[in-house]
């Protein structure tokens, strides 16, 4: 079987660890790993796939230096970053997976979560956009819905994790719980949740918001949806929750709506409310599902329903998709 070369980008970082973590345990045909990192992490030893690995310092000279050698790049490492350094790795001759907000919403990136939309890694010019950790866990639960019933309307509240901040949100509540004052958040998040994720935009949302809004649109690919969301920041360390609440243009029955849930690829039913069963972060944590359960009609529209859902922010919210796009471009490319 052919192997190829990945670059890590972004690997001491928070997912860049947890993309080490998920390529270990999905030990895709590889040959060569490539970890890069700013200057302060470069020469530092990361033990990985079994043997010691030299982080390279992000440059361009140190890019260029494996043009023709590197076949695909997952980055995390920031918008800026991803900015600068993506169209370096597309010119050295590899395909950029990135994880940053930076590509998502440009029409000639696709945004792709492979349960959803996995045709669409095939118009790649060079990057394919990570979606945002809380949009990722709700197309999937929304694509079987959204096949089976068509979608008018979505209403998103979501309640997320203070891994979604990075190492600086950890910490607030890490250290918040024992009385610091935050440094990442502008007020306490132990004991607290804010409703303020990303920057106020002038409409009101957040950015955090509006990244939901467009990006379901984009993945689903119909801009008809009417979608309104509000971000919540709570006292989590992982795991993402939502309460989605969506309009069907189709009748739909209960027992429909659990048929759809229950065969989609992806996605676990967790829902056994005489029993106290129910999707919580605690129960999703390094798992690379998106879990479903609190399932019943919304009785307040002609056809509809309220679901709960939770992910691992960090694995299928960033890592594990990521790795799940690379795996699909090596399954197209080995199948071409």
């Amino acid at each position: 079987m052919k192997k190829f070369n990945i670059a890590v980008v972004g690997a001491t970082g928070m997912v860049g660890n947890k993309f080490l973590e998920v390529l270990t345990e999905r030990q895709l045909p590889v040959e060569n790993y490539y970890l890069f990192a700013s200057a302060r992490s470069a020469g530092k030893q990361i033990d990985f796939m079994g043997k010691p690995h030299t982080v390279i310092e992000l440059t361009e000279e140190n890019v260029m230096a494996l043009a023709g050698k590197v076949d695909f790049a997952l980055f995390s490492a920031g918008a800026g970053t991803s900015r600068d350094y993506a169209p370096v790795f597309v010119r050295a001759g590899a395909v950029v997976v990135d994880n940053s907000s930076q590509w998502r919403m440009d029409k000639d990136v696709p945004l792709v979560v492979p349960e959803v939309n996995p045709e669409d890694v095939k118009w790649n010019k060079g990057i394919i956009a990570n979606p945002n950790c809380s949009t990722i866990q709700a197309v999937v639960a929304l694509k079987p819905l959204y096949d089976t019933f068509g979608i008018k309307r979505i209403v998103y509240s979501t309640y997320q994790a203070v891994s979604g901040a990075g190492v600086a949100g950890y910490n607030d509540l890490k250290y918040g719980i024992e009385g610091e004052a935050p440094k990442k958040f502008p007020y306490p998040i132990a004991y607290n949740m804010l409703p303020h994720i990303d920057v106020f935009l002038d409409n009101g949302y957040t950015k955090e918001e509006w990244k939901m809004i467009e990006e379901t649109k984009k993945i689903l690919h119909d801009q008809s949806l009417r979608i309104t969301a509000t971000t919540v920041r709570v006292p989590v360390f992982h795991g993402h929750s939502e309460s989605i609440n969506v309009e069907f243009k189709k009748p739909c029955t209960k027992e429909a709506v659990f048929a759809c849930l229950e065969k989609f690829p992806g996605l676990v039913v967790m829902d056994d409310v005489k029993n106290n069963i129910y999707p919580m972060p605690i129960l999703a944590e390094n798992h690379d599902e998106v879990f479903v359960g609190r399932i019943r009609i919304d009785e307040s529209v002609d056809s509809g329903v309220n679901i709960w859902c939770v992910a691992d922010n960090i694995r299928k919210g960033a890592a594990t998709n990521a790795v799940q796009i690379v795996q699909l471009l090596i399954k197209n490319a080995l199948e071409a």
